[in-house]
C-alpha cells in the first residue's frame, strides 16, 4: 500500500547511497572539516585527535566481530536450523512473514541488541526459505526491530544512571530502572512500536508482481562439512572429528555459563552473549570439525566491521575532543523548555549518532549538556536520559554502522534496504517524540 511513496525513495537510495566502507570515508572528511571550521581546534589538532583516537574501538570490533561469527557459527547448527525453519513454517503469506521476523528481531533486541541483530537476519533467511516475499523488505524489517534496544535490557543510558558509582552520580544520583526502563512512558513507547512497526513494515510490501525475491541457493547453507569414512581418517584427523571433544567443552562453558547467571547473579551483557553463542555452537557442532567449516562459512561476513571500526573511533575522538558533539546538544538545550526538553534531547541525540554510534559513548558526551539543563528547567531527569537512549537508537535505521551485521549474515548492500529504513525512521520517530513529550 506505501510502496507507491517508498518506490521513489528505495530507487534513489539504492542509485546514491554508496557502500558502507564509502559512506565512513565521506563522514570522515565531513567531520573533520566541520570541527576545523566551528570549533577552536586548528585542522592539525582536529587531525591529531582523530589519528590518536583511530584505535580507540578494538575491543568494541572485536566483540562486534565475534557476535557475528558466534551468533552465524550457532545458527548454522542442526538444531538451531530446523528451529527456526520450524518457526518459519507458520508464515504461509508475505504479509504473516513481515510481521513475524519485525516482531521476533524486536523482542530479541529487547532482551539484547547484539542478539537481536542476529536472530532477526537468521529469522529472515529462514522466512525467505519457506516464503516468496520481497527479501529487501523482509530485512529491512528485521533490521527495523534493533530500534527498541536502548529502551530495553541492554540499554546502556538507563543501566548506567542505575549502577553505583556512575559518573554523574553526585549530580543526579542513582536513577532506579523503575523511573526508566520499566516507566510508563517507556513501556508506552515499546508497546506502540511493537504493534505500530510490523503493521508499517507490512504496508511496505509492493505488488506482487514488482517484488524482488531472492535466489533460493544463496540461502542454502554451506557450513555442512564433506563425511569422511571414518577409517580413512589419520589420527590427527580424528581427533577433528572426535564428538566427545566438543561435547565436554561445550558443556563445561554451558555449566560456568549457568553459575555465573545463577550464583554470581551475572547479566546479559555483551561478553556474555558471545559467550552463550560460542559455547552452545560447541556444544552443539560437537565436533570441532563441523565448527571450524561452519566458521569459515561465517568469517567472510566480518570483513564490513574490520576495516570500518577504526575510521568511527576516530569520528568519535574528534567529535568529543574537539567539542563538535557538544555543540550540536548545547545548540538544540538553548531553546528547550522543561516540557520541551525531552524532545530536543531525543532529537539532538539522534543526530549525535550519525557520527558517534556508540550508547555508552554518546552519554559520555551529552549527559553533562543535559542533566544540568533538566535540572537548571526542573524537567524529569529520567524521562531526558531515556531521551538521549531513544535518540540515540532512532537513528540506527538509517547509520550502516550497525547495520553490518545483519547485512552480512543476509548477503545485501546497504542500499537494498536503507530506502525503507527511512521510512521507519520517520514513522518511529513521530511515535517516539510524541511519547517522551506527552505519555
Amino acid at each position: 500500500m506505501l510502496y507507491r511513496v517508498t518506490r521513489p525513495i528505495s530507487n534513489l537510495v539504492e542509485r546514491y547511497l554508496p557502500d558502507p566502507f564509502v559512506f565512513v570515508l565521506m563522514l570522515t572528511l565531513i567531520v573533520l572539516a566541520l570541527a576545523s571550521i566551528v570549533t577552536p581546534f586548528s585542522p592539525t589538532q582536529v587531525v591529531e585527535a582523530w589519528g590518536q583516537g583511530f584505535w580507540r574501538l578494538l575491543t568494541f570490533a572485536m566483540q562486534m566481530l565475534l557476535i557475528l561469527i558466534c551468533g552465524y557459527m550457532l545458527a548454522s547448527t542442526p538444531v538451531c536450523i530446523n528451529a527456526l525453519n520450524r518457526l518459519a513454517t507458520l508464515a504461509k503469506t508475505p504479509v504473516v512473514a513481515i510481521l513475524m521476523v519485525t516482531l521476533v528481531a524486536m523482542l530479541a533486541s529487547w532482551i539484547n541488541w547484539g542478539f537481536g541483530l542476529v536472530i532477526g537476519a537468521l529469522f529472515a533467511k529462514a522466512l525467505a526459505r519457506q516464503v516468496k516475499v520481497d527479501y529487501r523488505i523482509l530485512v529491512a524489517s528485521a533490521y527495523s526491530g534493533f530500534i527498541v534496544w536502548h529502551g530495553g535490557l541492554s540499554g546502556s543510558v538507563p543501566l548506567t544512571i542505575a549502577s553505583e558509582g556512575h559518573f554523574s552520580q553526585t549530580n543526579i544520583g542513582v536513577i532506579s530502572t523503575s523511573s526508566t526502563l520499566f516507566s510508563s512512558f517507556n513501556l508506552a513507547i515499546l508497546g506502540a512500536l511493537l504493534i505500530l512497526l510490523p503493521i508499517l513494515n507490512a504496508l511496505l510490501l509492493p505488488p506482487k508482481e514488482q517484488q524482488v525475491l531472492i535466489d533460493q541457493s544463496k540461502l542454502m547453507d554451506s557450513s555442512e562439512p564433506q563425511s569422511s569414512q571414518s577409517e580413512d581418517l589419520t589420527p590427527a584427523q580424528k581427533l577433528e572429528h572426535n564428538k566427545l571433544l566438543g561435547t565436554l567443552i561445550g558443556a563445561l562453558g554451558c555449566t560456568y555459563l549457568l553459575y555465573y547467571f545463577a550464583v554470581q547473579g551475572g547479566t546479559l551483557n555483551l561478553n556474555s552473549v558471545i559467550a552463550i553463542f560460542l559455547f552452545l555452537a560447541i556444544a552443539l557442532h560437537q565436533t570441532p570439525e563441523r565448527l571450524l567449516t561452519s566458521l569459515n562459512s561465517a568469517i567472510s561476513g566480518g570483513a564490513g566491521i574490520v576495516i570500518q571500526f577504526p575510521f568511527y573511533a576516530g569520528i568519535m575522538a574528534v567529535m568529543v575532543e574537539s567539542g563538535l558533539a557538544q555543540q550540536i546538544s548545547s545548540a538544540f538545550v538553548s531553546i528547550s523548555s522543561a516540557e520541551s526538553l525531552p524532545f530536543w534531547s531525543f532529537l539532538s541525540a539522534g543526530i549525535v549518532n550519525i557520527f558517534v554510534p556508540s550508547g555508552g559513548g554518546q552519554w559520555a558526551v551529552q549527559a553533562p549538556i543535559v542533566l544540568p539543563a533538566a535540572q537548571m528547567l526542573e524537567a524529569d531527569v529520567a524521562r531526558v536520559a531515556m531521551a538521549v537512549a531513544w535518540g540515540d537508537a532512532w537513528t540506527n535505521l538509517i547509520q550502516p554502522f550497525w547495520a553490518l551485521p545483519v547485512l552480512a549474515i543476509a548477503g545485501l548492500k546497504a542500499r537494498d534496504i536503507m530506502g525503507f529504513c527511512l521510512i521507519q525512521l520517520i514513522f518511529s520517530g513521530v511515535i517516539i517524540a510524541a511519547m517522551l513529550t506527552w505519555a
